[in-house]
């Protein structure tokens, strides 16, 4: 039993994973973070989990990022392996071949942004506050933020996010193409699972081929990003849902997909 990561898997095809530090804003702790690597390492070999939702509990924030207390006790060494254990855990989450959706229930700062950076879409909250804050405190974005941020929105938008500590609400986040979608704080869980069963009701394996194709292709350049394609491609042909589409689609039947 976990004790600050929760999971649900009641809905089927979905699993929510819960940051369960609501007295401290679902901060990320050295425990934390571990327990997350362990779960994340689980769910990627988890066929029943098609789509991956991480959200945090309480109604005001969906992770403040690093902890804090915990960081002014530590010695210069003890920050760095931290820092090294967060960057870690995002990547690790990056590299889950699942669609992630981050359902930002609430405030998602710093870490907590670079958190929900690494999935694959963003809901925000209406009420909520999301930002890149590290300059305020003397120092940068450590976790992926520096990278993936203008990756979405662009070098300079990011600078200047980054730069001046600004923090944004949900709407600028959507507008801005941080996030897809904006929602009242208690709606943001119920648009996810909408996301995420429109999902579900694909193929997985070509879901996966396709998040693996899309990631490992866009920085590439065309001609890599297209072989990476074909191969990509290449893993679906022999699978049985393939087969079971092409049957369905002559019925004229929804599919039923196992992920073979």
């Amino acid at each position: 039993m976990k004790k600050y990561i929760g999971l649900d898997k009641s809905h089927e095809g979905i699993t929510i994973l819960s940051l369960k530090r609501p007295s401290a804003a679902n901060a990320l702790s050295t425990p934390l973070l571990k327990e997350m690597q362990e779960t994340l390492k689980d769910l990627a070999y988890d066929a029943s989990c098609r789509v991956l939702i991480i959200c945090g509990e309480g109604e005001k924030v969906f992770c403040a990022g690093a902890d804090l207390k915990e960081r002014a006790e530590m010695n210069h060494t003890e920050v760095r392996k931290t820092v090294s254990l967060i960057k870690e855990t995002i990547n690790q989450l990056d590299n889950i071949p699942k669609p992630v959706i981050a359902a930002m229930n609430g405030s998602a700062l710093g870490g907590g942004l670079e958190l929900a950076l690494a999935c694959d879409f963003r809901i925000t909250s209406s009420s909520g506050k999301y930002g890149l804050p590290e300059t305020s405190l003397a120092i940068i974005p450590g976790g992926g933020g520096t990278q993936r941020l203008p990756l979405l929105i662009g070098k300079a938008k990011a600078k200047e996010l980054i730069f001046t500590a600004r923090k944004i609400n949900g709407k600028e986040a959507v507008d801005l193409g941080i996030a897809e979608y904006v929602e009242n704080s208690e709606n943001v869980l119920n648009k996810a699972l909408e996301l995420a069963a429109e999902i579900t009701r694909n193929g997985p394996v070509a879901v996966s081929a396709a998040k693996t194709a899309i990631n490992g292709g866009v920085d590439t350049g065309l001609s890599a990003g297209l072989v990476m394609e074909e191969k990509c491609y290449e893993a679906t042909i022999s699978t049985e849902d393939r087969l079971e589409g092409l049957k369905a689609f002559k019925e004229k039947r929804t599919p039923i997909y196992t992920g073979k």
